[in-house]
């Protein structure tokens, strides 16, 4: 499942669950606020490595691309971990 299409399962699950109070909808919310942020920043990155990998192929130098591409790859992992405790979440509360 792609990352859009988890987020937007996530949020109808959400929707869809009438026994959960305002607060932990409201923070459900915010949870997947966020997510979508964080896409659209790893996004970003993403263009930014692509760059960085044109600047390579054509000769030049990135001298702190490797400590870049760890950071990305950090913050990567972290949305990762962060959507999975949603989705598993989001499981719990269909069953």
């Amino acid at each position: 499942m792609s990352v859009a299409g988890f987020l937007a399962y996530a949020g109808l699950a959400v929707a869809r669950d009438q026994s959960r109070t305002a607060v932990a909808i409201a923070t459900e919310r915010e949870v997947l606020t966020e997510l979508f942020a964080m896409r659209r920043q790893l996004g970003w990155a993403g263009s930014n490595l692509n760059q960085a990998a044109k600047i390579l192929n054509s000769g030049g130098e990135m001298p702190h691309l490797t400590h870049v591409i760890a950071d990305v790859r950090r913050a990567a992992e972290a949305v990762r971990v962060a959507a999975d405790k949603v989705a598993n979440r989001a499981t719990e509360a269909t069953r």
